[in-house]
């Protein structure tokens, strides 16, 4: 008898098929003498839409709401079918004893492997292989350790649960909004809190009032010294009176030593990464989105197999993976990194709890490169950055920790109090890895007292004092979120919780916030996709759409405690702690809860973006949006579905100011347009491009604006697109 194997995409197929000596090809499979494997493309299988449950939920009506299912049905997904019922026909050979499920090894995982046995009726023995690589070693040593799929039973509990409870409040939710407001609107547990989060924001931002603050800075002998308040220990004051006071006091006085400490001080390397964190750290350094971020990270892990599994949320690796460090160091020991991971590779390896912890391993361990070896020429530009931030990641936590001395001196002159530090490196240690190129947050972020280069002091010294002058400022709103902050924010969303709840706030740090490290891109695309959210160079504003769905959806979807709440109860079932269906009766009341409340709502909802351009295809008024990367004209009617593109902002320069251009999409040809005036057409810019030797050729361009044409035609992301297309709202 043979095994059949289930990975979830063909490429993670292929790499198992090569190992376990699968070379016959067939019909969606590869076979061998003791294997079979086969693939899904992502889900296969999925939950069904309302239509087929009864015909009058064809109709989008208030008054079929709820909609409440009392078995929820499975579908297979259409455009895929193909290869479901390529995986059916392997099923149920009679040649095959057992399943090996290899999809990805975390909660989604499971739910595409067990959905696709499920929907066929398939009752074979299940065993499992759950590896954080797909090197032929991780995939050599996950079969060698294969799991009894029984011990993943809880898991495909939580997966269902999630999935039928976001069915139930998403689909009920957002049909009640759209009936009730005859507007397209939806609503979710994580994506209406994220919108809030940023509302809270704006809000902040809006009833911010700058206050002007005043500095003292001395020049006495050859150090500047800073005004220190004695009794709150800040360098600033909002008295100008009192600034003033202190100037003309010890102007040309004499200033006298009270201290001089110098203290040896250790920096550690930062965390490794876990895909929330690298997301966040490449947008701050390159601009990627989140979404940009998780694809380039899949390839790495896929395609090219020098990076561990993307989709982690831990910051540490198990003491089972310390063995392998020294062979994963070999493999990526090339080029830049060579003298690097060599220094490593020759000494004994130092490992210690900033790295190193089974308890706050989860699924998976953080991101680091693989045991396989690394041809940087294979890879893109935008794969050698994310590439690059790891590795040095990982290199830097086996280097020895920075070592400095802190010298910090306070003198007294006038009866106040002033103060001055300085830093000297002893060792550089793991800042060697990033040649300089590192920068601490709190660097950052503008320090009140700078360091700088203190000549030698003793107590009691006294310096005259040469000059003294005022300093102005003004305070800051707190800024605007960009992906990075708001992907920070989505993590740890504790300050945005309006109940203070300490037990809902520890939920909240347990579960890894809102979302989780595989969701967050999405949703953020989602957000912008469903024209929520629009982007002002790299600030995040919200639209007038989403400011007015906050007014109209219920308050509880608007909470970071639901999330937190589902989430804990999802890990509970995933732990045995917790049953299934007693999760989803209390999904079920509070759905009802949820239509409830839209219906019985007084608010209104005015589309503020209205043209004067008619739909080609419906004859209604077409509404302007912004999309991420391009502006839009939409129908306003959904069923309706027409969308065209006005321009694209691209990533062509300017030749005058180097600044992007956006492309006109209207008229014969395309034309690339600047803010400074400049106007250029397609044709005219391939041959200036042509003639700089800049490489670009009219294939490169075609297969650019096919991606930005399909790009732009894409629907809206998510659940509920399927069913959104199919509204009636007469």
């Amino acid at each position: 008898m043979k095994s059949l194997v289930i990975a979830e995409k063909p490429s993670v197929a292929r790499d198992i098929a090569r190992v376990l000596h699968c070379t016959q090809k067939g019909n969606g499979i590869l076979e061998g003498k003791e294997y079979v494997v086969t693939w899904a493309l992502g889900h296969l299988v999925t939950l069904a839409d309302p239509e087929e449950y009864d015909k009058k939920y064809i109709k989008w009506d208030m008054q079929t709401l709820p909609m409440m299912p009392e078995k929820m049905k499975l579908v297979v997904i259409k455009q895929t079918s193909r290869q479901y019922q390529a995986v059916k026909t392997q099923l149920f050979r009679k040649d095959i004893g057992d399943i090996i499920i290899a999809t990805d090894a975390g909660r989604e995982g499971e739910l595409v492997a067990r959905w696709i046995l499920d929907k066929s009726g398939c009752r074979k023995p299940l065993r499992r292989l759950w590896i954080s690589s797909v090197t032929d070693k991780a995939i050599k040593d996950g079969f060698k350790n294969l799991k009894d799929g029984k011990e993943y039973d809880n898991l495909y509990r939580a997966a269902v649960a999630r999935a039928e409870a976001d069915w139930l409040v998403g689909m009920n939710g957002t049909r009640a909004l759209t009936c009730k407001y005859n507007a397209q609107l939806s609503c979710g547990r994580v994506q209406t809190p994220t919108l809030a989060i940023i509302a809270m924001r704006e809000d902040e931002i809006r009833n911010f009032r700058p206050e002007e603050y005043y500095g003292i800075t001395v020049q006495a002998g050859d150090v500047q010294w800073t005004w220190k308040d004695k009794k709150s220990g800040s360098f600033r004051t909002f008295h100008k009176e009192k600034a003033e006071e202190i100037q003309n006091k010890i102007n040309g006085g004499v200033m006298e030593i009270k201290s001089v400490t110098k203290k040896p001080k250790k920096s550690y390397a930062p965390g490794l990464y876990d895909l929330t964190t690298l997301q966040r750290e490449a947008n701050q350094k390159y601009g990627f989105s989140a979404k940009e971020t998780l694809n380039i990270m899949q390839r790495l892990y896929e395609n090219h197999k020098v990076l561990t599994y993307p989709r982690t949320d831990s910051r540490y690796i198990g003491k089972d993976v310390v063995p392998t460090i020294k062979e994963r160091l070999k493999a990526c020991g090339t080029g830049p990194y060579r003298k690097l991971a060599g220094t490593l590779i020759n000494r004994p390896l130092q490992t210690n709890g900033s790295f190193v912890d089974d308890k706050k391993v989860s699924d998976h361990h953080a991101i680091i490169p693989t045991e396989q070896f690394v041809q940087l020429d294979h890879m893109t530009n935008e794969e050698r950055k994310i590439y690059d931030m790891v590795v040095r990641r990982f290199l830097s936590v086996l280097y020895p920790p920075y070592v400095y001395e802190q010298a910090s001196m306070e003198a007294e002159a006038g009866g106040c109090t002033f103060a001055a530090s300085g830093k000297s490196v002893i060792s550089a240690g793991w800042k060697d890895v990033y040649e300089g190129n590192y920068q601490d947050e709190e660097d950052a972020d503008e320090k009140e007292l700078k360091d700088q280069k203190l000549p030698v002091y003793s107590q009691g010294e006294k310096l005259k004092i040469q000059n003294v002058w005022l300093n102005t400022g003004k305070t800051k709103p707190p800024a605007r979120f960009t992906e990075a902050t708001l992907l920070a924010a989505m993590e740890n969303p504790v300050k945005y919780m309006t109940t203070k709840d300490r037990e809902a706030a520890k939920t909240l740090g347990e579960t890894g916030g809102l979302g989780t490290v595989a969701t967050r891109a999405d949703i953020i695309e989602k957000l912008f996709h469903s024209f929520l959210m629009e982007k002002k160079g790299n600030e995040i504003y919200l639209t007038s759409k989403a400011k007015q769905l906050l007014e109209l959806v219920p308050e509880d979807l608007r909470k970071p405690e639901l999330t937190a709440d589902w989430e804990r109860k999802l890990a509970d079932i995933s732990k045995g702690k917790l049953r299934q269906d007693r999760f989803l009766k209390e999904i079920r009341d509070y759905t009802c809860e949820i239509v409830n409340e839209v219906k019985t709502g007084t608010g209104t909802f005015r589309h503020d973006n209205l043209t004067n351009k008619i739909c080609p295809n419906c004859g209604k008024k077409l509404l302007a949006v912004n999309g991420k990367n391009s502006k839009m004209l939409v129908c306003q009617d959904r069923e309706c579905g027409y969308r065209e593109t006005v321009s694209r902002t691209t990533n062509a320069r300017c030749p005058k100011c180097h600044k992007r251009m956006e492309m006109l999409v209207k008229g014969k040809e395309e034309t690339f347009v600047c803010q400074c005036g400049y106007k250029e057409k397609l044709s005219a810019f391939q041959a200036r491009r042509a003639k700089e030797g800049a490489g670009v050729n009219k294939r490169d361009v075609q297969k650019y604006m096919r991606q930005q044409q399909k790009e732009a035609k894409e629907p809206v992301n998510n659940a509920f697109a399927q069913a959104l297309a199919g509204i009636k709202l007469d």
